[in-house]
């Protein structure tokens, strides 16, 4: 499952500096989110593009569907996997 791979690598970038930085200097790529799942994957970590996606909206769908009907809006920011990584990436030590 990519959220276990996503924490596998938030987890060994807050031990590595190297990695860290690796991959916060995707964010500057032209295409930032593609850059990021294929230096993951260079680096043996299982993440795509699309899991990393359906990853966010399936996790605010579930959200969504625990209300019995109550919450029929989303959450802005709660769908999106890749920029809740790099907010905890970058704030964690």
């Amino acid at each position: 499952m990519i959220q276990q791979e996503l924490d596998k690598l938030l987890s060994d970038a807050q031990k590595d500096d190297s990695l860290k930085a690796k991959l916060i200097a995707t964010k500057s790529a032209e295409d930032p989110v593609s850059q990021f799942c294929s230096l993951c994957q260079s680096l043996g970590y299982n993440v795509t593009i699309g899991e990393l996606f359906a990853c966010g909206q399936d996790m605010n769908d579930s959200k969504l569907r625990s209300v019995n009907g109550g919450g029929v809006n989303g959450i802005d920011g709660w769908d999106d996997t890749y920029e809740r990584f790099f907010l905890t990436l970058e704030w964690c030590k």
